[in-house]
C-alpha cells in the first residue's frame, strides 16, 4: 500500500506558494508570450530541447515557427497552468525564427534565434588538478562600477554601513582583479552567484535566485558576463559557474504562477531539510528522514525545486547547458547538491557531461567522514549501485582536518597533524582524489586565520601550504591570500565576507602573506608531479606531517611543522622513496639547498617543499 507522509511543523504557513490561477491583465485578451526559454540555442547540440512558453492563456495553442525547415516541431504539451506550454524542437539550421501561438482567430508570436555552435565547443577543457581555484564572494569583493550598486528594477539597495546588505561588489570588480588574481598563482574563477537574486533583504548572497536566465544587473548585464569571461581567458584564467539547482528564491518569476503544483517541493506548513544526507544511503534510514532531507526546504525564502518533476529537470538540464555554451564556460560549481533527489541529480550531472564529455562539475557535499562524502563522487562503487555522473567533490574531511589541526598546539594523541594523515589515510574510498575540491575556507566558513591558534600567521601559511601541495584541486578564498580576518565573527557569516583589501592600504604582514602564497602557487602551477603525483606519507606523533608527491621522474617532499618547538626530520625513515631520487635539493619556499641524506631540524610552525629530480 503506499502511504503519504505529511510534514506538520509549527512554522509559517506557505500561502505564496501554491499554483496561482491568476492570468496577466490584458486589454485584448489574446494569448500573448512573456517568456520563452531558454533565451536562445545552437546547431549541433546533443541536449533535447524543449522550449517553455508562457505568458497568458497558452493551453493548447496550435504552434508553427517560420520561416520552415530550420526548426522541426516534434511535439507539444500543457502544463497544469494554463499560462505555460512546453514544445519540443529539433534545430537544423541557424537563423531568426518567429514562432506564431494560435487559438482559434487568435494570434500572438514570438522571436527566437538559433546560432550556429562554436568551433570545439563540445570538447572544451575544463579545469583539473592543474589548476588553483580562486574563490569570489561576488557582492563583497571588489566595487569596479559604482553606478550599478542600486538599480530602480531591483529591490535591495547597497548600504556598505550594514553588515547584511549589499556592498556593490560586481563584474567590473572582478575584471579587475584578473591581475592580482594571476599574480598569486591562481589559475580559475569561482565567484559566488552571479543571477538574479531579487530578494528584499539579504539578497548579497546571490543564492535565492529570481531568474536563471539574467545576470543580477546590480552586478552586471549577460553580456557583460560573457565578455568578463573572454577576457579571463586572454589571462590564461578558467572560470566556473555557480548553480543552484536545488532551490529558488521565494522571489522568483514564477512562484506566484507555479507552472505545477509539484514544481516545488511543498507541505501544509513551512517545513525546513533535516540535513541528514546519510539518508540517501543509509540502509536502516526512514523514508520520512529521506524525504524530509530532498523536499524539506533549505530556508525560507528559498523554496525547494523537486528535480522528480520532468519538465522542470529538462528546464535545468538546457539551463546548465545554456549558460556553459553561451558564455563559454570552463566548469561548473553545485550549491547544495546532497539536498537535490539523487536520481533526478545524477541525471542532470549526466546531461551536461553528454553534452560536455570533458567538462569538470564539483559538487558542495559538507558532509563527513570521507565514507559520507565519496558515495558523492561519480564512479564510485557504492553498495546500493548508484553513480552521481558528478566528477569532483569537496573534501570537507581534509578540510576539518587541517583546520582542526592548527587551531591548537595538538599536544595528544591523534591531535596536531596526526589529524591530517588520518583524514588523507581515507583516500581509497574515492574513485578519483586528483579530483577532490582541496580547501581551507570558503565563503560559509571562517576565515582559516580566525580560527588558527592565536590568529598565528605562520599556521595560515601551513595550511595554505597543505593546500598546494597536497592531492586533489586546491581553492582559495578571496581574503586568505592576505591572511585577512573576519570584521565581527558574532554576526555570522556577514562579518567573514568581507571586500578584498586594497593594495595601497596593505600591512608588511599582508604584503608577506601574499608573497608567500604567490611563491608556493606559482611553483605549483609548473610542476606536473602535484597535479598528478602519487602520495606518500608518514606518521608521527609529535604534530609534525611528513609526505611525498612522486612520479617516475620527479617528487616534490613536504615536511610541515605545527609544534611549538623545533622538530627533527628524520631523512632515514622516509628511505624508501628518497633512495628513488637524488637527496639534494632546495627548499623551494626560503631557496635554502637541502640534504636529505641527513636528518636536521625545523623551526616551529613552519614548513618546507623541497623538489627532488632523478
Amino acid at each position: 500500500m503506499k502511504k503519504t507522509i505529511i510534514f506538520a511543523t509549527a512554522a509559517v504557513l506557505l500561502t505564496c506558494c501554491t499554483q496561482s490561477t491568476h492570468t496577466p491583465t490584458l486589454t485584448d485578451p489574446q494569448p500573448e508570450v512573456t517568456r520563452l526559454e531558454p533565451l536562445s540555442w545552437w546547431t549541433d547540440m546533443h541536449t533535447p530541447l524543449t522550449l517553455m512558453f508562457y505568458g497568458n492563456d497558452l493551453q493548447d495553442a496550435r504552434v508553427t515557427v517560420e520561416p520552415k525547415g530550420g526548426i522541426i516541431i516534434k511535439g507539444q504539451h500543457n502544463a497544469e497552468n494554463k499560462n505555460y506550454l512546453f514544445v519540443d524542437v529539433d534545430v537544423r539550421k541557424a537563423g531568426d525564427y518567429t514562432f506564431t501561438l494560435t487559438q482559434g482567430d487568435k494570434q500572438t508570436t514570438v522571436d527566437y534565434v538559433i546560432e550556429n555552435r562554436r568551433e570545439g565547443s563540445r570538447m572544451r577543457k575544463s579545469f583539473t588538478s592543474a589548476d588553483v581555484i580562486y574563490l569570489i564572494m561576488s557582492d563583497r569583493f571588489v566595487d569596479g562600477d559604482p553606478t550599478n550598486n542600486s538599480t530602480d528594477d531591483t529591490q535591495e539597495k547597497a548600504d556598505k554601513s550594514n553588515i547584511n546588505c549589499r556592498y556593490g561588489g560586481d563584474i567590473q570588480g572582478i575584471i579587475n582583479s584578473f591581475d592580482h588574481i594571476t599574480k598569486l598563482g591562481a589559475t580559475a574563477i569561482w565567484p559566488t552567484p552571479l543571477l538574479l537574486d531579487d530578494e528584499p533583504s539579504w539578497s548579497y548572497h546571490g543564492y535565492a535566485c529570481s531568474d536563471y536566465y539574467h545576470i543580477d544587473p546590480r552586478f552586471g548585464s549577460n553580456e557583460q558576463y560573457k565578455q568578463m569571461v573572454a577576457l579571463a581567458h586572454e589571462k590564461g584564467l578558467k572560470f566556473l559557474m555557480d548553480m543552484v539547482p536545488n532551490h529558488c528564491g521565494a522571489m522568483h518569476w514564477w512562484m506566484s504562477d507555479l507552472p505545477y503544483n509539484d514544481w516545488i517541493n511543498q507541505f501544509p506548513e513551512f517545513t525546513n531539510t533535516n540535513n541528514a544526507f546519510s539518508a540517501n544511503y543509509d540502509i536502516n534510514a526512514s523514508e520520512y528522514d529521506r524525504i524530509r532531507n530532498n523536499r524539506g526546504w533549505f530556508d525560507l525564502p528559498m523554496p525547494d525545486m523537486n528535480l522528480n518533476n520532468p519538465d522542470l529537470l529538462q528546464y535545468f538540464k538546457q539551463w546548465a547547458v545554456w549558460w556553459i555554451e553561451y558564455a563559454d564556460l570552463d566548469g561548473l560549481r553545485v550549491d547544495t547538491y546532497p539536498y537535490i533527489e539523487k536520481e533526478p541529480a545524477a541525471e542532470w550531472c549526466k546531461a551536461i557531461i553528454e553534452e560536455y564529455p570533458e567538462m569538470n562539475i564539483v559538487g558542495e557535499c559538507w558532509t563527513r567522514p570521507a565514507s559520507a562524502v565519496a558515495y558523492w563522487q561519480a564512479e564510485t562503487v557504492n553498495p546500493d549501485g548508484f553513480n552521481s555522473h558528478l566528477p569532483s567533490v569537496m573534501d570537507f574531511p581534509v578540510e576539518e582536518a587541517i583546520r582542526q589541526a592548527l587551531e591548537n598546539d595538538g599536544n595528544y594523541w591523534g591531535g596536531g597533524l596526526t589529524k591530517v594523515y588520518d583524514a588523507v589515510s581515507q583516500d581509497y574510498l574515492y574513485a578519483d582524489v586528483n579530483r577532490l575540491l582541496l580547501f581551507v575556507g570558503n565563503h560559509d566558513m571562517d576565515h582559516i586565520a580566525d580560527i588558527v591558534k592565536d590568529n598565528d600567521p605562520r599556521r595560515v601559511k601551513l595550511a595554505l601550504t597543505l593546500v598546494a601541495t597536497m592531492r586533489g584541486i586546491p581553492q582559495l578564498f578571496a581574503g586568505d591570500e592576505y591572511g585577512q580576518r573576519s570584521v565581527d565573527l558574532s554576526r555570522g557569516h556577514s562579518g567573514l565576507r568581507q571586500p578584498l583589501p586594497q593594495e595601497d592600504s596593505l600591512t608588511e604582514a599582508e604584503k608577506d602573506m601574499f608573497d608567500f602564497q604567490s611563491r608556493l602557487f606559482q611553483f605549483r602551477k609548473e610542476q606536473e608531479v602535484l597535479h598528478t603525483g602519487k602520495t606518500m606519507h608518514f606518521i608521527s606523533r609529535d604534530n609534525t606531517y611528513a609526505f611525498f608527491r612522486y612520479n617516475d621522474t620527479e617528487a616534490v617532499f613536504v615536511f610541515a611543522n605545527a609544534a611549538t618547538d623545533k622538530r627533527l626530520v628524520p631523512v632515514d625513515h622516509y628511505q624508501e622513496i628518497i633512495s628513488l631520487y637524488n637527496p639534494h635539493g632546495e627548499d623551494v619556499l626560503t631557496g635554502e639547498p637541502v640534504d636529505l641524506t641527513q636528518p636536521f631540524f625545523i623551526e616551529p610552525l613552519t614548513s618546507i617543499v623541497v623538489k627532488l629530480n632523478k
